[in-house]
């Protein structure tokens, strides 16, 4: 993406006048709009957004390790330590975090994705000093016990088990796997049951103490708060950390896998996923690849929704995914269909995929596309969940800053000779790979 150039810790460049930079034990603020950024001594990265009229605020802290920089013989050791995270601290048993927001109306969850781990919570705006203190315990203070291991281990089988039960959910896990290879990108974030068996409390005590370092944490927080405020909270409770090594990058997967394989598997449904690697999220083609999906299978007026389930009936669900990450992204379609159609389904799909990829999209169409994908963005943006994510994204993969305003204004500069482009490289049906899961 465009914008200036960011520093070691992701920061853009200081100005040259005082207007907008605070000054405070070290802290250096940047003001860009309603986003305010920070960086602790140790490296914390502190980032928020006011957004005046609410009366919630969205907060959490990213740690930049996920499932891909785990080794494999560790395979969801990020996973797992995410979830030992809740098991409870020197001051807080699982129950007392658990409780310790819902008994303010408030909520609390965590995520681990490929190359991060999440701890959030949602809270009015006068209970953010307790949320900020109940993330900052768990975070930086987890118990992570040996006894609590044995059970927490059984929660993540049976979520690996449920996976397996889920086929909807597993063609993606096959697909990537297959896809990527042996790269950290193709692995399960929730790990296998071998590896998830073999790991120690000991395991998970040593990623901790070396991810979870000042130079690796990022707090933010979206609504109803005060930059300052919210600053001074955060460095009160993370400045005695560590600032540790700096964080590891996932080296660049390697060419996308092509061809059509089948897992047998005795199912009233085949499910299928047929697609490629995309460009890394920084990669500016990003805004017209999100335009192309969302016209071939994004919603119920898309190309793929119409013709395979509304004109042919094959299908109930049909759509297209995307997920760009630091070093690479995957996108492609996701069809689920009986085996007595499933041959017909997959080459309604590979139809609609080769036009896209031998002709483009109309720029009447794409006119459409971008009025569509303009406005999910704005109504998402209502809930500070949403805002907290797209000002998270900003830091996690270290670009600049950039207004709402001209992110649409990126979305309305596609043209369609871009789309024909792009859908010419990631559209055509031969340079997918086919992953089908179901009955032969």
């Amino acid at each position: 993406m465009g914008g200036p150039s960011r520093g070691g810790h992701g920061l853009p460049p200081v100005p040259s006048s005082p207007s907008g930079v605070r000054e405070l034990a070290g802290v250096v603020t940047i003001t860009e709009g309603a986003i305010r950024e920070s960086v602790l001594p140790n490296g914390v990265q502190v980032v928020t957004e006011q957004v005046p009229g609410r009366r919630s605020v969205s907060a959490g802290v990213w740690v930049r390790h996920g499932a891909a920089h785990d080794p494999a013989a560790r395979s969801g050791a990020s996973h797992l330590l995410e979830h030992m995270v809740f098991k409870g601290t020197d001051r807080r048993t699982a129950h007392d975090i658990a409780l310790s927001l819902e008994a303010l109306g408030g909520a609390l969850d965590a995520y681990t994705s490929r190359e991060h781990t999440a701890f959030q919570a949602r809270v009015l705006g006068r209970h953010l000093p307790d949320a900020l203190d109940v993330l900052a315990d768990m975070v930086l203070n987890p118990s992570l016990r040996d006894t609590d291991l044995e059970l927490e281990r059984e929660v993540i089988l049976e979520e690996i088990a449920q996976v397996e039960d889920t086929p909807d959910d597993l063609v993606f896990e096959l697909h990537g796997a297959r896809l990527y290879g042996s790269h950290p990108y193709g692995r399960s974030i929730l790990g296998t049951a071998e590896t998830v068996a073999e790991l120690t409390a000991a395991d998970l005590r040593g990623l901790h103490a070396e991810a979870y370092r000042g130079r690796s944490l990022l707090v933010a927080g979206a609504g109803n708060l005060e930059h300052d405020a919210f600053l001074d909270g955060v460095a009160a409770l993370f400045e005695g950390l560590d600032g540790g090594a700096p964080p590891h990058d996932v080296v660049a997967p390697p060419p996308p896998a092509e061809g059509d394989e089948r897992v047998t598997r005795d199912s009233a449904q085949s499910h299928v996923v047929l697609g490629t690697a995309l460009p890394r999220h920084s990669d500016p083609s990003r805004y017209a690849l999100i335009l192309l999906s969302a016209t071939l299978g994004g919603g119920m007026s898309s190309r793929l929704f119409q013709k395979v389930r509304e004109e042919l009936g094959l299908c109930y669900s049909v759509y297209t995914y995307q997920s760009f990450q630091k070093e690479g992204g995957v996108g492609g379609v996701y069809v689920g269909t009986r085996p007595a159609t499933e041959e017909r389904a997959v080459a309604a799909v590979r139809t609609e995929m080769a036009k896209v990829a031998g002709s483009g999209i109309p720029p009447d169409e794409l006119q459409r596309t971008k009025q569509q994908v303009k406005g999910q963005v704005l109504i998402s943006l209502e809930s500070t969940s949403a805002r907290l994510h797209r000002l998270t994204a900003f830091g996690l993969y270290d670009e600049p800053f950039m207004a709402l305003d001209e992110i649409l204004a990126r979305l309305d500069a596609v043209t369609p000779e871009e789309v024909a482009e792009l859908a010419g490289r990631y559209c055509a049906p031969e340079h997918q790979l086919v992953l089908r899961l179901g009955r032969a």
